[in-house]
Formats: structure tokens, C-alpha cells, sequence
């Protein structure tokens, strides 16, 4: 697993999917044996870091609660992970595992490097150990911050270690220019910090700005005046008299470049910022200035943030100026992500290291117009680097053929320094011609493809912005006073852009064109029906026509795979809003796994879909309403509903497959499905498995019942809420389920479905009574019993008597509860084998006095549970097997029972079980005089039930207390 400290608490598990441990306490307990890796940290300690300094009575149990519930969640494979070792618990944490102890050894890397002038590793190393940066340590678990303020405070410091050696290594290495901009973020959020301020007038001196140099000392001078009443230390005062004199050891040297040939007109470094050597015995000669290509666009306005990506762009490009090897970047992303943006704003900021010229081009892979060929190009950029030089002779005619151009452009490009912009490439074949040979040229590639098939380059893959960059370029599109005035408009507008800097900068125009307008106005404008692609528009921007181009470009594809692809992504549009596995995509398109995998990838080094993980896929939020609108305008309504209904049909039998293995004992009666889907289903192996799917596809299964209303077989409404009834029984008292099943009960009576209503009902029923909301249960129960009754149904029917006899028993009306379980007897010849029904004659009959008859069919009952391993049922049937011996008085053989109970309902981490048999383990403990392990017990199933909001046990482990406290 991977940990995180320095920002709030995250984790991953080893393939990097985020993991979520959604208790605070948990989180809380996580973090404080995180602070003490592979060391024991006592129960003092970790009760402060739980509770603060005023724990609860019952803190030393909740604890323990708190350590079982986290071992489970760190994984019952790794139960040597989290140990008890006197006097509390060591967690441990392998290397590599921690992002404190990884920003340690980085630190401590670059400190060696430091002291070995090897600036190149100093650099590496320090922005590696930055990176592990994501916020405040701790920020969400405020009560251990404050405990932990020292060790946060150490941590913080070292940080800023970090970037004052990150920086020095940039000035080493030449990389000034670049290194400005992050260096006043530093500056302006660390204003007494003066190493930084040293580190900034240096860069700025050195990038040619005097000026700027000379007013960045006087703000630290005149803030620490004002500020602390000091004079600026001996570093600052030292670097503010080399400005003021021009001293020219502040300037950047590196060593010179040499080369074997005498006609090279490559610059040297120092020619490149300004100086010339006039006693030099070779004279370089540099073209006119204004001969040299500049064809880079005007810098985007209000750029805003991308640090980490641009700081990769930045680097490699100086780099590759430094070491006088090619260099290939590929900038790629969805359309609207900024590529264009970041590749312009990172060239701008190196360009004076490519003194030979920058040549850009716009590709047009998307968008209107044809793609440009590269034989065209190839002779502009050839007619562009002539007009360097007056001898050159290729601009007179050029070669005939592409491939001889571009032998032609390497060779012009051997001796030489350029930039080439190559904007908005459609594949790899359109930009292959265009790239230098071995020279020390450097190339930037922006494109919606990933082109993965380009030798050596390096890949930068743009994702949205995340919230604090957008909410920054927003500020900066349309004032920081009209984002603080309407903080949430300001955040409907973000949801609305989903991170698209394209759909912010055309909102924020259309906000600076309407002044009147709040940022509300615009949002309501754009959350109204469906209307935001259309409302994302302004002038010649739109962000649905940035997504047509590509959709365009692949629909209209000379190749099979593209076509392919543009079919299933208007397919994929039917289901925008849910993320899709594997399996369920290639139900969704009628295709085999594999090919399905295929065309998946297609789009997804399109940039038309996303792969967050293995195995999964998902649109991005404003790609799903585009794929969306295509589905209804470019699929024929047979074949959409035809592949909806395949859709929601598999999600219907991988549930019920699920379902079965929740509880293998039910009488599961599955909808007959296609081989094809069939082949299709998740293998799961037994309730964990079955219960991690249930999690992981919960959204996407309450959308298929949504969804089956409007299909041509509304029955899977209510059958995929019935399959769904396995991990109802597990997550009861969140209240969730009866949402679904409220949706299936209204499609069923929509379609006069009277069988769907009854099982609706049933479960309505069934749930209700979980819950204790006795009035609901048997007015569900009722209605499912009629229906069935009227449907002639007379196994469902008995099965319905059970659950009846259970509220009966429940609302202490016994006679009722035998009447109906006699009925259920007269309705079904097979039921009185059934375990369910077993559980429930044993407990009427517990409930009527006749415990002895209880025992006997308790037994049985455990005796047809252990036999069909549904592990549920035993602990259940061991609970009330417990409270009947305690009838008997046989406590010692309850305990026994009640031991074996414990253990499989901590395994199956089935919260509301465990309460129940801790409550009845308390009970057992009472009934032999046992006070201290009775309050033992009653105080875990309390901490447990109020945690899980589960009122039965609240109410019965407190009058259990109580009658504890009687007693004493």
C-alpha cells in the first residue's frame, strides 16, 4: 500500500486506486501510528490522538474497536501489518510506502549531491522530494495537527530546504528564466523567507531584468523594515550591490560547447544571453536578429496553474539545450484540457536557449479545414531557416520529394539551436518527417492522440484542472472580488466547466461581457436542462465543436479501428454519467472482451475516454453529455435500445451472481440470459468478493434501475433491486436501499406488474423491519402477501407468511406469529425444511415460552445453515441459540456458541451481527454473575451500534448497562 502524510491522510492500494477509510476516528488512529512507522506507539498516546484531551469513559474499548476495524480495512491478507506489541501497537510500513519517509531519504540525496556541486541530482532530487507535497500535514485531522505541531512544523521546515535547494540547483544549471515564476509563488506565500528573495533577484538580473531585480530588494527591504524592524541580512544586501554594479560574476557561465567542424554556426552560451568574447581567436558569427524565426504565438493570458507539468516541459527542454542531444516532447489530452497553452507558455519561457530560431505550425489535425501535409511544411520551415543565412542556397528550389526534404531539414538543423512548435498533430505519421536528426533542436508536440509510437519522446498527459487552479484562473478571467462576492456560484461554475481551462476561458468571457451578471446568473444558466455544451460557446471557442472535431476525425477515419471506435463511443453515450468495467462495456456494444478492449483503448488514447484504473473507463464529465447528444443523433433508436437493454441486463445477472454468493442458501431463482452475456460476468468467490463488487458498482446499479423503467423489459427494475437484496441485509441502517426499491415499485405498477410489485413489497417489507419501523414492514408484508396470494404463487406466499410471523413476533403479537407460520406450512409441503423458516418457528417458539421446542429447532436450523456455508445464518442462529440455553439455564453452552459467533462476524467485518452477538455474549456473562465482562461486552456492541446508528442494540445494550449499575 501507498500512504500519505504531507497534505491530508490518503491511501492507495499497490495498483495506486485511492482507498477510503471514511471513519474520522479511523483516519485519526491510521495517522498516528503513520507518525511512528515501524515503532510501537502506546494506547495513551493513541486514545490523545483519537479523542484529544478529554476521552470518553468508554475510549480504551472504542480503541480496540477502532484497531479491529482498521486491520480489516489494511487487508486480511497482511495481518502482519498492524500488530499488538506492549504497551499498544506497531504499524508496519515498508520502504517506499510513506511519503514522509520518501521525502526524507530524497532530501537527504540531494543534500549529498549538494556537497558533491552535482546540481543536476541536487535538482532531481529536491523536486522529487516537493512533489510528495499535496497541503498542510494533517490538515484534516485538526485535533493530531495541533497535537503534532512540532513534528509539523520540522516537516514544513525541511520543505523549505527543499525549494531553496531546488533553486539553487536551477540557478547552477542555467535554468533562470524558468525558474521565476515558481520562485515568487515561494516568495509571496514565504515573504520573510530571504533565501528566496536572494534566488529571485538572481534569476531576474540574470533573465536580463535589472529593473525588476532592484524592486524585488526594495519590497524585502521595506517589508522586513516594517515588518520585524531589521535591516536585510548580508546574503541579500551582498546580491543587491552585484545588481547595482552590474557585476558580471552574478551572470550564469557554463562551460563553452565545442565542435569539430569550422564552419559550425551554432552560438555559444554566452553569445546566446548577450556577451561576446571580442579577444576570442575564432570569431562566431550571428545572423541579423531579424532574419531569425519567432513564429511562436503571443503567450496565453492568465495561464494558471500546471506547475508540475510545466516544470517537466521547462526542464527537459533546458536540458537538452545544455547537453546538445534532440529532445521530443509530446504534450497530449482531451480537446479543451490546454495543451496548446502549456506547450506556447513553456516555450516562451526557454526560447532564449534556442537562439537559432522557434518555428511553429499549426497541424490542424482537429478542427476545420484539412490536416497540413508535411511535405508543405517542410518547405516553409526550409524557406524560414534561409533567410538566417545569406549563403544558403536550399530556398532556390526545393527537393521534389517529402522524404528528401526532410533529409534536407535534419541536415540544416544539424549545427543548430531551434524551437519547432508542432501544434495540434493528428498522429504520429503526420509529424515523423518534421523532426530534427541528431542535432541540438528540440521539438514540442501538442495533440489529442497519445503517440505512443514516436522513438524516445517524452510523454505529457494533461488532465482537468483541479479545484485551487481552477478557482485561480476563474479569479483571474473575471476579479477576484466578483469569485469572493459569489463563492457558490463560483463553485456551480467550476462543477459546470469540470476543469476544461477552454469552458472556463469562454465563461469568463462571457462574464467580462456582461458585468452585470453574477457568477450565479451564469451557472443557473448552465446547469438548466442539458444546456451546457450550448451555453460553453462564445465567438469562434466552443467547447461542443473542440469535441466535434475529434469525434469528426475519427468517424470520418480512413481506418477500420477509428470508425469502430466513434461507433462505440456514441454507444458508451447511453451510459455518460457512470463509470463502465470491462465486462459491462462489451455488454453494452454486443462485442467479445478482447475486441471490446481494443476499441476501448482506441478511445482512450484519443482522449475520448478515460481509464482512471484497470479495468475501468469513464468519460470525462462534459465528453459524457457530448457522447450523449451523438448517441441520439447518430444511433438508430432500435439499436439503442438494444444495446441499453444488453447493458441492463448484465448488470442484472452479475448482481443476482453476487447475490448468490451473499447468501448460497436462498432460494435464488435467476432470469434466464444469453451465453454471451453470461460469458460476460464478474467471477466472484464467495462474500467478500461479492461484497466489494456490490460497492465498487452500487452507483451504476441503482442507475439500472432507474434506467429499466423506459427499457423494453422494465421487469429488471425489480429484479436487479431484488438481487441487490445481499447487500441490503450488510448496509441496512443506512436507509439507501429503499430509494431503489421505491423506483422498482413504481415501474412494476407503471407496467402492471403484479409479480414485481409483490417482490418489491416483500423487500420494502423486509427492510423496514431490519429497521424496526414496524407500521411500514407490515404494511408492505401485507401487500406482497395479497399479490401473491392473487397470483396463485403459493411457495412466495409461504415465504412471506415467515416474514409476517416475524413482525408478528417482533410486535409481541405471538398467536399471530404461529397462525401464520401454520398458514405458510398449509401453502408450501417444502418449507419446513427451509432454514429461514426453521429460525423463525424456533424464535415464535422461544418468544412463547417452549424453549425447549426453541433448542430443537434451532438446532436444525444451524444444522441446514452449516450445510449450505451460509456463515450469516450460523452466527444468526448461534445469537438466538445463546438467549434460548440462557432460557434453559445452560449459560456455559450459550458462551461456547457465542464464541464461534464472534469469531465468523468479526471475519464476514458484518458490523450490525457483531453488535448483536457482543449483546448477547453480555447476556450470557450476566446470567453467570460475570458483571466485569458482561459491561465488557455491552460497551463494545454500544460503541459499535452507535457508530452504525444501529437503535436495536443501542437500546438494548443500554438497558443492559443500566441494569448493570442496579446490580452493582
Amino acid at each position: 500500500m501507498r500512504f500519505g502524510l504531507l497534505g491530508s491522510l490518503t491511501i492507495h492500494d499497490d495498483s495506486g486506486t485511492a482507498q477510503t477509510l471514511r471513519s474520522p476516528k479511523g483516519r485519526a488512529l491510521l495517522a498516528a501510528l503513520l507518525l511512528e512507522p515501524n515503532r510501537p506507539v502506546s494506547r495513551d498516546r493513541l486514545v490523545g490522538a483519537l479523542w484529544g484531551e478529554k476521552p470518553p469513559a468508554t475510549a480504551a474499548i472504542a480503541l480496540n474497536n477502532q484497531v479491529a476495524q482498521l486491520r480489516r480495512f489494511l487487508g486480511p491478507n497482511d495481518g502482519d501489518r498492524l500488530r499488538t506489541i506492549p504497551p499498544g501497537y506497531l504499524l508496519r510500513v515498508d520502504e517506499s510506502e510513506l511519503d514522509t519517509e520518501d521525502f526524507t531519504r530524497q532530501l537527504i540525496a540531494a543534500d549529498t549531491s549538494r556537497g558533491q556541486s552535482d546540481w543536476h541530482s541536487v535538482s532531481e532530487h529536491s523536486a522529487a522530494a516537493l512533489a510528495l507535497w499535496r497541503g498542510s500535514p494533517l490538515g484534516d485531522l485538526p485535533v493530531l495537527a495541533e497535537q503534532e505541531t512540532p513534528y509539523i512544523h520540522s516537516l514544513q521546515e525541511a520543505r523549505l530546504q527543499a525549494a531553496e535547494w531546488h533553486f539553487e540547483a536551477a540557478l547552477h544549471l542555467g535554468r533562470h528564466q524558468s525558474a521565476i515564476s515558481e520562485i515568487t509563488r515561494w516568495v509571496a506565500t514565504h515573504p520573510l523567507q530571504e533565501a528566496f528573495h536572494v534566488q529571485l533577484i538572481t534569476a531576474l538580473y540574470r533573465s536580463g531584468r535589472q529593473a525588476d531585480a532592484l524592486t524585488a530588494f526594495e519590497d524585502i527591504r521595506t517589508r522586513l523594515a516594517e515588518e520585524l524592524g531589521v535591516d536585510p541580512g548580508v546574503a541579500l544586501r551582498a546580491v543587491h550591490q552585484q545588481v547595482l554594479l552590474a557585476d558580471p560574476e552574478l551572470l550564469w557561465r557554463p562551460e563553452p560547447l565545442r565542435h569539430d567542424t569550422d564552419n559550425s554556426i551554432e552560438e555559444t552560451a554566452e553569445t546566446a544571453i548577450g556577451t561576446e568574447d571580442s579577444g576570442s581567436a575564432t570569431q562566431v558569427r550571428t545572423a541579423p536578429a531579424l532574419q531569425i524565426p519567432a513564429q511562436l504565438p503571443a503567450d496565453t493570458r492568465h495561464f494558471t496553474g500546471r506547475s508540475s507539468d510545466l516544470r517537466v516541459i521547462v526542464d527537459h527542454l533546458t536540458a537538452a539545450s545544455a547537453s546538445g542531444e534532440p529532445c521530443v516532447l509530446i504534450v497530449s489530452g482531451m480537446g479543451g484540457v490546454g495543451k496548446t497553452a502549456l506547450a506556447i507558455h513553456a516555450a516562451h519561457q526557454v526560447r532564449h536557449l534556442f537562439p537559432d530560431g522557434q518555428l511553429y505550425v499549426d497541424l490542424r489535425g482537429f478542427g476545420t479545414g484539412e490536416p497540413r501535409e508535411a511535405h508543405d511544411v517542410l518547405a516553409g520551415f526550409l524557406t524560414d531557416l534561409s533567410r538566417v543565412d545569406e549563403h544558403a542556397t536550399w530556398n532556390r528550389r526545393h527537393p521534389e520529394h517529402t522524404d528528401d526534404r526532410a533529409a534536407l531539414l535534419r541536415t540544416v538543423l544539424a549545427e543548430r539551436r531551434v524551437l519547432l512548435m508542432l501544434d495540434n498533430a493528428r498522429d504520429a505519421a503526420q509529424i515523423l518527417p518534421l523532426l530534427p536528426g541528431n542535432s541540438r533542436s528540440a521539438v514540442v508536440v501538442s495533440s489529442r492522440n497519445t503517440l505512443t509510437s514516436l522513438p524516445s519522446a517524452v510523454q505529457v498527459h494533461l488532465d482537468p484542472l483541479d479545484v485551487e487552479e481552477q478557482r485561480a484562473l476563474l479569479s483571474a478571467l473575471c476579479g477576484t472580488a466578483r469569485v469572493h462576492q459569489d463563492p457558490d456560484g463560483a463553485l456551480r461554475l467550476l462543477a459546470a466547466c469540470a476543469g476544461l481551462p477552454l469552458a472556463l476561458r469562454i465563461a469568463g468571457a462571457r462574464l467580462a461581457a456582461r458585468p452585470a451578471w453574477s457568477l450565479s446568473t451564469l451557472a443557473q444558466r448552465l446547469d438548466s436542462g442539458g444546456r451546457r455544451l450550448r451555453g460553453l460557446s462564445t465567438g469562434h471557442l466552443g467547447v461542443r465543436a473542440t469535441f466535434a472535431s475529434s469525434y469528426l476525425a475519427m468517424r470520418d477515419s480512413s481506418r477500420p479501428e477509428d470508425r469502430d471506435a466513434a461507433r462505440a463511443f456514441c454507444l458508451l453515450g447511453l451510459w455518460p454519467a457512470y463509470p463502465l468495467s470491462l465486462q459491462a462495456a462489451a455488454a453494452l456494444l454486443g462485442e467479445a472482451v478482447e475486441d471490446t478492449a481494443d476499441v476501448l483503448d482506441v478511445l482512450v488514447d484519443a482522449h475520448l475516454l478515460q481509464n482512471p484504473s484497470i479495468g475501468s473507463y469513464r468519460f470525462h464529465d462534459l465528453l459524457g453529455e457530448f457522447a450523449a447528444q451523438q448517441a441520439v443523433r447518430e444511433v438508430t433508436e432500435d439499436e439503442r435500445s438494444r444495446a441499453l437493454l444488453r447493458l441492463l441486463t448484465w448488470y442484472y445477472a452479475a448482481a443476482h451472481r453476487a447475490d448468490v454468493q451473499m447468501d448460497p442458501s436462498d432460494n435464488h431463482t435467476p432470469l434466464s440470459v444469453s451465453d454471451d452475456i453470461r460469458a460476460l460476468l464478474p467471477d466472484l468467490a464467495g462474500k467478500n468478493q461479492a461484497l466489494a463488487w456490490y460497492t465498487s458498482e452500487l452507483p451504476a446499479l441503482r442507475e439500472s434501475i432507474r434506467r429499466a423503467r423506459d427499457c423494453t423489459r422494465p421487469d429488471l427494475a425489480w429484479r436487479t433491486a431484488k438481487a441487490l437484496f445481499g447487500y441490503n441485509q450488510a448496509s441496512w441502517w443506512t436507509g439507501d436501499p429503499l430509494g431503489d426499491l421505491a423506483h422498482a415499485l413504481e415501474t412494476a405498477r407503471r407496467h402492471q406488474d403484479l409479480e414485481g410489485q409483490a417482490q418489491a413489497h416483500n423487500q420494502l417489507g423486509c427492510l423496514h423491519g431490519m429497521a424496526s419501523r414496524h407500521a411500514e414492514c407490515l404494511e408492505h408484508l401485507q401487500a406482497a402477501a395479497h399479490l401473491f396470494d392473487q397470483l396463485g404463487d403459493s411457495e412466495r406466499l409461504a415465504g412471506i407468511l415467515t416474514n409476517l410471523a416475524r413482525h408478528y413476533e417482533e410486535t409481541g403479537q405471538l398467536n399471530l406469529a404461529l397462525a401464520a407460520l401454520e398458514r405458510a406450512t398449509q401453502e408450501s409441503a417444502t418449507i419446513r425444511d427451509d432454514p429461514k423458516f426453521l429460525f423463525k418457528t424456533a424464535s415464535v417458539l422461544l418468544a412463547s415460552g417452549d424453549a425447549t421446542a426453541a433448542e430443537n429447532a434451532y438446532r436444525k436450523c444451524l444444522t441446514a445453515c452449516r450445510e449450505h456455508e451460509v456463515r450469516l445464518g450460523v452466527v444468526a442462529t448461534l445469537i438466538k441459540l445463546g438467549d434460548t440455553l440462557l432460557a434453559l439455564n445452560r449459560p456455559n453452552e450459550a458462551l461456547v456458541g457465542l464464541q464461534e459467533a464472534l469469531v465468523i462476524s468479526s471475519e464476514l467485518n458484518d458490523q450490525a451481527q457483531l453488535a448483536d452477538t457482543l449483546a448477547a455474549t453480555a447476556r450470557a456473562h450476566l446470567h453467570l454473575g460475570e458483571l466485569i465482562p458482561a459491561r465488557h461486552h455491552w460497551e463494545q456492541a454500544l460503541a459499535i451500534a452507535h457508530e452504525h446508528g444501529i437503535q436495536r442494540v443501542i437500546h438494548d445494550s443500554s438497558k443492559g448497562l443500566e441494569a448493570l449499575r442496579t446490580v452493582t
